[in-house]
């Protein structure tokens, strides 16, 4: 086989043989101008409305009565705030990998999907954020964890991990943002040169910048776009280390342990990628977009989550035989609990849903198969949900004093929170579908463009 033909093979995995500079701004642009509003996505935003009212009201509750409507007790003080905000943390990291680490890296197949899971970064950070706020029982004060100028000389603790998380999150939600939007400027452009609409398309061309598609144009946008991905990098590690240190710095028997840092890194690629998959599938069934998102394209994100699955099975193995080889009591039955106590119901279900279920990707059919695969990263998702419950939750019920043993009961409100953050997260989603394109026109064009120059 000669390299041209290996260069077509690699094409067509990636585009439709057919595809055209054209047809791409075309089926990528009409979801945005032309298609009109269907009952699929009409039912998915009042779905997301319906949860975003219930938010506002758990929030009312909370602010009225105050955090004793959660079901935190002594020594369960992290409860499911906690829990929550590190899922969603861990949802977020696939974005900033895809558009950063993959493009740095020419990862090709990163091209159609790139645009949503950033998009998905975006919304995970905002449901995460909201979480610490809350939980700081104060949170009209939520400014004195900025390290501002203060006349008085207070200066915020910055040995405290809450702190450490403010500054985690807002780095990581700002330079996602600007990578997000950096990266969105020329298709806005296209869609403020292609829409009929008057007032959209001011709206557009005031997003797009002045972008007028000229080389000195595109010359500065590559170097920023480049500078950008560099600098977004080393937040994919850095965030998750940030939030495993909580943790691993504390004295509570299983936490302090130097394994979290690069296990939290890989649970949050884990579950990261499998939240892409469940959006990119109804995408591109829904809206037609098999022609972009591929075989291909699911097939590899497959093979990144079975990859980021092995570590955190590696790091569950590594934990608990960390607490039977140094035979510390407090460790060990920290382990015998979560085998065998009161919530090892929980426990085993991670294990099911981490470690075994995501071992059916080892095969090329499973991991091609769209149904197969959107069952697999649901299961995935609930298990790293599970898994944080029992990281926060279950190893401070029972601590080092047996008098100071309690069980957690997460109460209504603590549901009806979380449940209120998905309304955040499928109106944002849904009104993103709607409003801006979901797939980045310009990189697939890039390779329409290189295809062309191969067979020239």
């Amino acid at each position: 086989m000669t390299a041209t033909t290996q260069q077509h093979d690699r094409f067509d995995d990636l585009i439709p043989a057919e595809a055209t500079y054209e047809s791409v701004t075309a089926e990528v642009a009409d979801i945005v101008l032309e298609r009109p509003v269907k009952r699929g996505w009409l039912v998915g935003m009042f779905i997301g409305f319906v949860l975003l009212n219930v938010l506002l009201v758990s929030i009312g509750w909370l602010f009225a009565i105050g955090v004793g409507v959660w079901g935190i007790n002594v020594p369960i003080a992290w409860g499911f705030a906690i829990v929550n905000f590190v899922w969603w943390i861990g949802i977020g990291h696939a974005g900033t990998l895809i558009s950063a680490i993959l493009f740095l890296l020419h990862q090709e197949w990163r091209t159609s999907i790139n645009r949503f899971a950033e998009a998905m970064t975006l919304f995970a950070v905002a449901c995460a954020g909201l979480y610490p706020l809350l939980h700081l029982g104060r949170p009209k004060f939520f400014y004195w964890l900025v390290p501002y100028p203060a006349t008085t000389g207070v200066w915020p603790q910055f040995r405290s991990p809450l702190m450490w998380d403010f500054l985690a999150v807002s780095t990581y939600g700002t330079v996602s943002l600007l990578f997000w939007y950096l990266g969105m400027v020329p298709d806005l452009a296209t869609l403020r040169d292609r829409t009929v609409g008057k007032w959209k398309a001011r709206a557009f061309g005031l997003m797009a910048l002045g972008w007028r598609n000229s080389a000195s144009h595109w010359q500065h946008y590559q170097r920023a776009y480049l500078l950008l991905a560099a600098l977004a990098t080393p937040l994919v590690v850095s965030v998750h280390t940030t939030v495993s240190w909580d943790f691993s710095t504390g004295i509570v028997p299983a936490w302090h342990s130097t394994v979290f840092p690069p296990y939290f890194v890989g649970g949050a690629i884990f579950c990261g990628f499998a939240m892409v998959l469940v959006i990119a599938i109804p995408l591109r069934h829904f809206y037609d977009l098999k022609g972009l998102i591929t075989d291909y394209h699911i097939d590899c994100m497959a093979k990144v989550m079975l990859a980021a699955g092995l570590s955190v099975s590696y790091g569950y193995t590594m934990d608990a035989w960390g607490a039977w080889y140094k035979n510390e009591p407090f460790d060990s039955y920290i382990y015998t609990n979560r085998f065998s106590g009161p919530y090892a119901g929980v426990y085993w279900g991670l294990i099911v849903c981490n470690c075994l279920i995501p071992q059916l990707l080892w095969f090329p059919k499973v991991r091609r198969h769209p149904l197969a695969l959107f069952g697999i990263a649901l299961a995935i998702n609930v298990g790293m949900w599970l898994e944080r419950f029992v990281i926060i939750s279950i190893s401070l019920h029972r601590d080092y004093m047996p008098s100071t043993w309690e069980m957690y009961y997460p109460t209504v409100w603590d549901w009806s929170l979380y449940a209120g953050t998905f309304g955040i997260f499928v109106s944002l989603l849904f009104l993103f579908l709607r409003l801006l394109p979901a797939i980045s026109m310009a990189e697939v064009r890039e390779l329409v463009h290189q295809r062309e120059e191969e067979q020239t």
